[in-house]
């Protein structure tokens, strides 16, 4: 199939670029109307100036020849505004025009020797040199503009067209109904590329795969027409049209693999990089871009889950239609901001206010609760469980802060944030920002981690794990005791609290492997200079074996379930009083 050179990396980039700016010119027929007055402008200038008559104006015998000036002025804001609205076509038209008027004027001066024409003469002159300032203050203009609109849509790192051109395009596509695929490429194990050769290196990786991929899009070799986008991290989105059957967007993007899997060679050092790739078709697969994208993104997850190379888009790979539900809903309380936090209390093991988890919480639109089991899974499969996070740890983070301000209180926040969340780029900023903005005492906050950060990306984990703690919070490490490698990891963390899991707490006291377990976990977390807390308890029994075994810390049910935060202010103000 022959392609269109006309690429669609070029095209619908540059469409955007201009949209974002309002680069965008009138219609033609306002082009047209500008020239018809300027033509009538100039006539009537040139007649009005030979003219020898007076017209009345209210009582006044006025010399048509005073109107000369009138018709000039006219004139000459057609052509500033020819420039202004129309930019570089509308330079050159109205420097032709100028330079016409200009001849001719010079015609009556030297052949009619017509000095009345004089000053129409250098007035020509004078708008020539203000059009050239206003156009050359336009291309600055412009250029200033043209890099703003780049920054706006492009991806730092790779030069490609970020995740908000992929969806401005896609948007726009579903706009015109026209049909194509979305592709959701993700890099397997690159990971490991950061963790063994350093950042930089990985990053002159992806801005090399970017760049094959950018010119396999502009050489038109794939036989569609194609647009290559960096979603962030090592996710991409590739959006393919001008195909007929299912097959030629499997071939499309076994070109793109094709050219991501040849050797890459950098520093003397030679790479294999790797992929799999989930696609959705529109209107085949979704009416919309951002189900369409979740689609495609799907069956990218489904390719990793099978190993396979390639999948596309299959109802099934969605795992119910409630799940979709769900995933609207904590959109639709993301957006709205309807997305609120719970504070669950812990306690000393003498019964004395430490401190509160902030959890999150989500209504339906009847006014009760989702459970958590169900919709944490969602965000997290979603990609929202970062924005989840997000918002809980800043409106947790400005009420306790104002009640610590208010009451004297010494209090321990403890946030959840997830291993994604963790190992974004911004995070560190974001809890400075959190922090500053809403006056929260960073010695108060605690950050609570999962094991399983430490098993998958141990030393990412660890660079961030120490910036926290320099800036003088605390370090959590969530339910621990459920990896299989966790004392492998434990010596090298610089945690300052470990969390037991629920699930040994609730087997306790009906197993004596569980309860020597518990006070194994206790034991070595004594050792190595660690408090430790219980999650999850509920029952008498259950707060005198931990009293026993040396538990640090309480929280579960037995002494404060979470509450709101109104709740919560209670709390605070009677553990004051007391």
């Amino acid at each position: 199939m022959k392609r269109d050179k006309t690429v669609i990396n070029h095209n619908g980039a540059e469409k955007l670029m201009d949209r974002l700016s309002g680069k965008h010119f009138p219609s033609m027929a306002g082009f047209v109307l500008l020239l018809l007055l300027y033509i009538a402008a100039y006539v009537f200038t040139a007649r009005s100036s030979r003219a020898q008559g007076v017209l009345m104006l209210f009582g006044h015998p006025t010399p048509i020849a005073s109107f000369t000036g009138v018709f000039s002025t006219l004139g000459n804001f057609c052509i500033i505004f020819l420039v202004v609205f129309y930019g570089k076509p509308g330079f050159f038209t109205a420097v032709g025009l100028l330079l016409v008027q200009l001849s001719l004027l010079l015609v009556q001066i030297i052949k009619e020797h017509n000095m009345a024409a004089t000053p129409g003469m250098f007035s020509a002159l004078f708008t020539i040199l203000v059009t050239l300032l206003f156009y050359n203050n336009y291309l600055k203009t412009q250029k200033y503009q043209d890099r703003l609109r780049k920054q706006a849509i492009t991806d730092r790192l790779t030069g490609l067209p970020n995740r908000f051109a992929c969806s401005e395009l896609i948007n726009g596509l579903v706009e015109r109904r026209e049909r194509f695929a979305v592709v959701s490429i993700d890099l397997n194990h690159f990971k490991t590329i950061n963790n063994t050769m350093g950042r930089a290196t990985g990053n002159k990786v992806l801005a090399e795969i970017a760049r094959r991929w950018a010119q396999a899009v502009n050489t038109g070799a794939s036989g569609t027409r194609d647009f290559i986008a960096c979603q962030g991290g090592v996710e991409f989105a590739l959006v393919i049209q001008g195909y007929q059957t299912d097959a030629e967007i499997r071939r499309s993007i076994q070109y793109y693999n094709a050219a991501l899997e040849q050797k890459l060679t950098l520093d003397d050092c030679d790479y294999y990089i790797t992929a799999r790739y989930g696609y959705a078709e529109y209107p085949i697969d979704a009416d919309n871009g951002d189900t369409l994208l979740s689609y495609a993104f799907a069956a990218m997850y489904e390719a990793k889950r099978t190993a396979a190379q390639i999948c596309r888009f299959s109802p099934d790979m969605l795992q119910t239609e409630q799940t979709l539900e769900i995933e609207r809903k904590i959109r639709q309380a993301l957006d709205n901001n309807t997305l609120c936090f719970y504070l669950q209390p812990q306690f000393d093991i003498l019964h004395r206010l430490r401190g509160f988890e902030a959890l999150a919480r989500l209504k339906d639109e009847d006014g009760s609760f989702i459970s958590p089991a169900q919709f944490i899974p969602v965000a997290e499969k979603a990609g929202l469980i970062d924005s989840v996070d997000r918002r809980v740890f800043r409106d947790s983070a400005l009420f306790l802060g104002e009640l610590i301000r208010r009451t004297g209180a010494d209090l321990t926040l403890s946030v959840n944030v997830s291993a994604r969340h963790l190992m974004r780029n911004d995070f560190l900023d974001e809890v400075r920002d959190i922090v500053n903005t809403c006056g929260f005492p960073v010695k108060d906050l605690e950050i609570e981690i999962t094991e399983s950060v430490m098993i998958d990306s141990a030393e990412e984990a660890l660079n961030c794990i120490n910036a926290i703690k320099q800036m003088g919070a605390k370090i959590a490490l969530d339910d621990f005791g459920t990896g299989y490698s966790s004392l492998s990891y434990l010596n090298a963390f610089p945690a300052d609290i470990l969390k037991v899991d629920k699930s040994f707490i609730d087997k306790m006291n009906t197993s004596d492997s569980s309860k020597q377990y518990v006070a194994a976990i206790i034991s070595i977390g004594h050792i190595m200079n660690f408090d430790v807390i219980s999650e999850g308890v509920e029952e008498p029994e259950q707060l005198d074996t931990l009293r026993s075994i040396g538990c640090d810390y309480i929280q579960g049910y037995i002494w404060g379930r979470p509450l709101p935060p109104e709740e919560a202010e209670a709390l605070v103000l009677r553990s004051v009083a007391a």
